[in-house]
């Protein structure tokens, strides 16, 4: 047990102990219910960025904890010479739900970035003939794909790359939604295309249909694959189960983690149809926890949850809600994204300054950019809810331009 203290006293602990790979810790947060949490001194909070797109049923919801408990309390861990029932029904229905074709299959991971590397790696895979090797990768500015190596080189951001490089060759960054850049690098020696539908670290930037199905079509005229990022999209993040259903295209391959565990950890990667299937065989990739009996059996209580307590509803409805009251707001100047995965551009370069007036009056929310908010919150959260901040939003603006 680690016994009890001040939020000052934690993170002076913290700061002895940890690595600074995450700066200061906003807050030392000791319990969760719902939407809601509670910091170490006993402030509560609502949660409008859930663990960055990751707490999809909020925090200790009673039907995903009850099943953790009891699949912990019957079989936690094997190696992966064995499978166990949870893997093989949760790959079942995670192909169910993304409508894959007939001969499309599943890796699990523990983590969006791990479920990227091994999408990297079928790319590489991927590699055209003996006479013609692919060897390049098309990412898009502003991407975010995590910060393992290969994850890394098709993320965008100077600021995290530069220290690591050089990183797995091969991969060019080209303008987000330019489709005269997409059709000018997808040519004959191209490996594969990686794109997430919303940018999420980018400030919550979407990608039209439109664009999603001419990548569709332009990577299967070059015989490249189309990999698909729904770390932070999936499971029902935008009131549907995959932000790219509504393009109504098939890809190659879909990478998930974030909301499928409901907060246990744990990634995968749907590979659609035979071929891409195929690229990765035994021996060539692997995990010694990914597809574990518990974090499996977390992420089945989440999809059952989500299926039957009426939550892809809520998740438009409140979202539309949110979207439109933050479109009223005075010193707000654009709202994107969809469901409960929403940007707000600001009228001044305060968003830093936000998060801190937000938190100093209860709410939790995100600045990807200078003059951007982010708000991922639990895909539960309540219209009414949501009608707390959007009361307190003009006063917490307003504070962060005081401050400023």
């Amino acid at each position: 047990m680690t016994g009890m203290g001040s939020g000052a006293e934690w993170l002076s602990r913290y700061s002895s102990s940890l690595m600074g790979v995450f700066g200061t810790p906003q807050r030392v947060l000791v319990r969760g219910a719902g939407c809601l949490v509670w910091d170490a001194d006993g402030k509560e909070y609502l949660d409008l960025l859930g663990g960055i797109a990751v707490n999809a049923l909020g925090h200790a919801h009673p039907f995903v904890t009850s099943v953790i408990a009891s699949q912990l309390a019957t079989l936690g861990h094997v190696s992966n010479f064995f499978t166990s029932p949870t893997q093989i029904a949760l790959a079942e229905k995670l192909l169910a739900l993304a409508k894959a074709p007939a001969g499309s299959k599943v890796f699990f991971a523990n983590s969006g970035t791990e479920a990227v590397e091994a999408a990297f790696k079928l790319a590489r895979r991927n590699t055209g003939t003996a006479d013609a090797p692919r060897t390049k990768v098309v990412a898009l500015d502003g991407a975010f794909h995590g910060r393992t190596m290969g994850a890394l080189a098709l993320t965008a951001k100077e600021a995290y790359r530069a220290p690591f490089e050089p990183l797995p060759g091969g991969v060019v960054h080209i303008p987000f939604g330019d489709l005269e850049a997409l059709r000018a690098a997808v040519d004959h020696s191209t490996a594969a295309v990686f794109l997430e539908p919303i940018q999420g670290e980018a400030g919550v930037r979407p990608l039209s249909a439109e664009y999603l199905q001419a990548a569709r079509r332009l990577t299967t005229d070059a015989g490249a694959l189309l990999i698909l990022d729904e770390v932070q999209t999936g499971v029902g993040r935008t009131g549907t189960w995959l932000a790219s259903e509504d393009a109504g295209i098939v890809p190659d391959a879909i990478t998930l983690a974030k909301g499928l565990g409901g907060g246990f950890p744990i990634g995968a990667l749907l590979t659609m149809g035979e071929k891409p299937s195929a690229l990765l065989s035994a021996g060539q990739h692997g995990t010694t926890f990914g597809g574990n009996p518990v974090a499996t059996a977390a992420a089945l209580a989440t999809l059952h949850a989500i299926e039957n307590q009426h939550v892809l509803a809520n998740v438009n409805t409140v979202g539309e809600h949110l979207r439109a009251g933050l479109a009223a707001v005075p010193g707000v100047t654009g709202v994107r994204g969809r469901g409960l995965l929403i940007g707000v551009d600001l009228d001044a370069d305060v968003a830093p300054a936000v998060v801190q007036a937000g938190l100093d009056a209860g709410f939790i929310v995100n600045a990807p950019g200078p003059h951007t908010i982010r708000l991922a919150p639990p895909l539960v959260l309540t219209t009414a809810q949501a009608e707390t901040f959007l009361a307190a939003f003009p006063a917490i603006l307003q504070t962060a331009k005081d401050a400023q």
